[in-house]
């Protein structure tokens, strides 16, 4: 499945590993939403059950809050939506790890990478505080060599730009690297880039991640070492 992959130099390093944050890393649903249905309720609306809104998530706070008002029917302008995104933005800061957890399997196979000698980085399209919040949260962040949100770079997901200079900023090449992601969009910005991407199957998605044709669909971490092997050999096949 999925394109073609650049061909590194002969004797260079293991590829830089980029994760998507939010769905990928983390299970982020519960605050994302909780956020959500604080505006709701303000604007008087019922608030949403996290199960009917997991599909609302993975396209940025902007389309959340566009997608949640659409279910009831209420337009928003763009001034409006643009005042609600900056409290969203404000709101979820207070509250961006409360239930929020890394998946089963992360910390070990981040340092099962770390420790074959790959460079780890964050590349998503959550804004870059509230990443470096969570990050924080979750007692990662030491672990990647760069963290890029949506507006560390003029460039966001699925622009290329924003992968390949994430990777350059952890000290990789943005030839040599795999994207690790949950959604269309992470698929996507690595085919843009023309890198390999590897998916996990319990993110945030509208449809089935195996019908999006990642390179590899892993259901668990414990299989990311495995995945990332099978995918560098092709750089020397």
């Amino acid at each position: 499945m999925g394109g073609m992959i650049k061909v590194p130099a002969p004797g260079s390093a293991r590829p830089t590993i980029v994760f998507d944050l939010d769905g990928t890393l983390a299970e982020t649903a519960p605050d994302i939403i909780g956020t959500l249905n604080t505006i709701l309720e303000r604007e008087g609306l019922e608030p949403l059950p996290v199960s009917k809104a997991r599909e609302l998530v993975g396209a940025g706070a902007k389309a959340l809050i566009e997608r949640g008002f659409k279910l009831y029917e209420r337009p928003l302008s763009p001034e409006r939506l643009q005042e609600l995104f900056e409290l969203f933005l404000d709101i979820y800061a207070g509250r961006v790890a409360d239930f929020s957890h890394l998946y089963e399997g992360v910390l070990s196979a981040l340092d099962s990478l770390a420790a074959s000698g790959h460079r780890l980085a964050v590349c998503t399209n959550k804004p870059e505080r509230h990443s470096r919040l969570l990050l924080d949260a979750l007692g990662v962040t030491a672990r990647f060599a760069a963290i890029a949100g949506r507006d560390t770079y003029p460039f966001f997901k699925p622009d290329a730009r924003h992968l390949t200079l994430t990777i350059a900023a952890a000290g990789g090449d943005p030839g040599h690297a795999i994207m690790i992601g949950d959604s269309r969009t992470d698929i996507q910005t690595a085919r843009n880039a023309g890198l390999p991407v590897i998916c996990v199957p319990f993110g945030y998605t509208d449809v089935p991640i195996e019908t999006l044709e990642p390179d590899l669909v892993i259901p668990h971490f414990d299989g990311l070492m495995a995945a990332v092997a099978t995918v560098s050999a092709r750089w020397t096949d």
